[in-house]
């Protein structure tokens, strides 16, 4: 198991205390997290994402969504069923999960949908006006004038 240092990140720059921040999230979390429930990450359009989980088994009111700053959670708890069934072979995983999906400044979500045990949680990134590019005229400049000021 490898395990990285960070610290010159921080001595060496200025600003960049997310992406310092973000590294040590990737890196702590690197082995531990679980692989379930499958998931795909897409790009939609210029500004728009789609996150699609997989989760076979639970109905609408078993997920649950939530964003809190810059990180969404995605969350599923089956409740006790009462009834006691002999599986032969118990292939369908519906043991509860959580999910934590780290949001770029400016993302939201936007919606959400389940259809066929897939649940679609839709992203657009939202760049205000005062952060796009915006291109500045050069004017041209006249000559200088100095007033000479009196003796």
């Amino acid at each position: 198991m490898r395990s990285f240092d960070f610290a010159p990140l921080y001595r060496a720059s200025i600003g960049f205390d997310q992406i310092a921040d973000l590294l040590d999230r990737v890196s702590a979390h690197e082995g531990g997290q679980s692989s379930y429930p499958p998931y795909n990450i897409e790009k939609t359009g210029e500004d728009g994402y789609r996150i699609s989980i997989a989760a076979a088994g639970f109905s609408e009111a078993d997920l649950e969504i939530e964003v809190k700053e810059n990180t969404l959670n995605v969350s599923a708890q089956k409740p006790k069923a009462e009834d006691k069934k002999t599986y032969l072979h118990r292939g369908i995983a519906t043991r509860a999960f959580e999910r934590q999906f780290h949001l770029a400044d400016h993302v939201r979500a936007v919606g959400a949908s389940y259809e066929d045990g897939m649940l679609h949680i839709e992203l657009i990134r939202e760049v205000p006006e005062a952060l796009k590019p915006r291109r500045i005229q050069i004017q041209s400049k006249s000559p200088l004038q100095v007033e000479a000021s009196p003796a």
